[in-house]
């Protein structure tokens, strides 16, 4: 049975090319992410498209951040 992962469904959104050297483990446990989520009855998802959805997460569940752009 899958665990329920932090990352759900991903939305389509206007994109912003940037390019990034990943870590070789990193890029290894985005695989390992997009084909858990496929397991789980979606489809197998590429490594670039895991990385802007769970950025957006992390930042968002950062509460000093939060505050930072509440205090601007």
């Amino acid at each position: 049975m899958a665990e329920k992962l932090k990352l759900a469904t991903l939305l389509d959104d206007t994109p912003v090319k940037v390019t990034v050297e990943l870590p070789a483990a990193v890029h290894r446990d985005l695989v390992a992410y997009g084909e858990a989520l496929a397991q789980g009855g979606g489809r197998v998802v590429e490594p670039a498209k895991l990385i802007p959805p769970m950025l957006a997460r992390f930042m968002g569940a950062d509460r000093a951040f939060a505050k930072i752009r509440r205090s601007a």
